[in-house]
């Protein structure tokens, strides 16, 4: 069995925290990187904290320089930015594609991206404008294996408070069987449990990944 050596971008978001778990309980990560701008608590054997300023590309090149495989599930809200879409901007657009830049200078082999279902570059949406911005940037890099996952609604139990989002699992959960398969609400623990997985086969060239496919990944695995 190859060790691999793992980096988390975004580990203390909802589908990061459960990507950490499945992470550390899997054997062939010999070791996890988790890439934070604030001080994050760990006394898990095979985490190995790297805290960085994103804004800073020498210390964020170094933090990746030497993985296996980099999970990205790093987003931000409009209400923790206060509506500024230049500050939504540099954290959900700027710190992928670095990342995913960086991946390319230190030749790591496999980027994993959470992104929206609906991603478009070429949407009215800020939002799915911004993830479809995202992915068109990524895909031009020269990354061996890039892995793009569009989930819908997300289910979990987040550590912050976001009421509305909280309603709309309670309403939407029970009538997710209407829905077109691409916008089923999805757990966000399926989630990070096919990207654990995917991670580990550095299928070339660029994929991506919906409800369907991230269910059975999950379940199968």
């Amino acid at each position: 069995m190859n060790e691999k050596t793992a980096a988390i971008i975004g580990a203390t978001g909802l589908i990061g925290g459960y990507l950490l778990k499945c992470l550390q309980d899997d054997e062939e990560f010999k070791s996890i990187r988790v890439i934070v701008r604030r001080p994050f608590s760990s006394n898990h054997p095979k985490v190995d904290v790297r805290v960085v300023s994103f804004t800073d590309e020498n210390t964020f090149k170094e933090a990746i320089s030497g993985c296996d495989a980099v999970f990205v599930a790093v987003g931000t809200t409009q209400k923790k930015v206060k509506g500024d879409k230049a500050a939504y901007r540099k954290v959900d657009y700027d710190i992928p594609v670095n990342a995913a830049r960086f991946c390319e200078e230190t030749g790591c082999p496999h980027f994993l991206l959470v992104s929206s279902v609906g991603a478009n570059s070429k949407g009215g949406n800020f939002y799915i404008k911004l993830k479809g911005e995202v992915e068109d940037r990524v895909k031009n890099i020269s990354i061996p294996s890039i892995s793009i996952f569009r989930p819908s609604m997300l289910l979990g139990k987040r550590g912050e408070s976001r009421p509305m989002e909280t309603v709309a699992q309670v309403i939407f959960k029970p009538l997710s069987f209407l829905f077109p398969s691409k916008y089923k609400p999805i757990a966000a623990l399926d989630v990070a449990q096919a990207m654990v997985a995917v991670g580990k086969q550095n299928i070339p060239g660029c994929k991506i990944y919906h409800y369907q496919m991230i269910v059975h990944i999950a379940r199968s695995n």
